[in-house]
Order: C-alpha cells, then structure tokens, then sequence
C-alpha cells in the first residue's frame, strides 16, 4: 500500500483548534494538514489521500454537513467526524447525518484527546459510531 502525505485532514475556522489537534495527530504517529475554511478544504481533497476528516460544524464560508456532502462527493470511502461546539451529539441534524453515514462520528468541544484516538480506532465504513464525551 501506497504511503500517503497527508492521512487526516483538520477543517476549522480556528487555528488553535486546528494545532491543538495536527499535535495530537503527530504525537501518536499521523500526518495532517489543516484547512481554515470550506474552500480549502475542497481544494486539498482528492480521493484516497485523507483517511479521515475531522471537520468543524461551523465555517466561515459553509456549514461543515454541507461540506460534507460536497467531501463525500470527491471521495465516498473518506470517514468524517463533526468537531463542534455548535452541535451536541443528540441534535437531530448529527443524528440524521450519523445515520445516513455521511458522518461517522460526533466529538463535542472542548474534547478530551481521548476521545480523538477513539474515533480513529473505530474507523470502519460499515458501522458509523457517535462518540460521547466523558466530561
């Protein structure tokens, strides 16, 4: 298998976010790039180069579930997790995109980086997950 440059893709409109986690990624072994708004996020998508997304609920220039889809569009088999402190796990549009498997997880900010690792563990396109906080 082909070594990718970038495995996770960080979408938010907030740079320490994005650092906060890209230093998560590198301290366990991953790649990242960041993307600051929708736009950037679809000029670094092409499919197979991300493993997964973690993208935020709210961009300065789209809605993170519109991007999504548009993602999703350019590689199907991309997972994605909605960051956000927008959203609660439980609202019906995260609960819609969840079962739809648009989505395969749902972390809250602020996370615990646990919960991060977590969703990277259960990284299986059959069976979307949504991640609880456990503050």
């Amino acid at each position: 298998m082909a070594t990718r440059n970038h495995e996770f893709l960080v979408v938010d409109d907030e740079p320490d976010m994005c650092w906060t986690l890209e230093h998560l990624l590198k301290k366990n072994g991953f790649r990242s790039q960041r993307a600051l708004n929708g736009k950037e996020a679809l000029t670094l998508m092409e499919p197979g180069r991300f493993r997964m997304v973690f993208l935020d609920a709210k961009l300065p220039d789209m809605e993170g579930l519109d991007l999504a889809r548009y993602l999703r569009e350019i590689d199907p088999r991309v997972r994605m997790v909605m960051v956000s402190g927008y959203f609660y796990g439980d609202d019906e549009e995260i609960q819609k995109a969840l079962a739809k498997g648009l989505i395969c997880g749902f972390i809250g900010k602020p996370f615990v980086h646990n919960e991060v690792l977590k969703a990277i563990e259960n990284m299986r396109p059959s069976r979307p997950r949504r991640l609880r906080s456990t503050e």
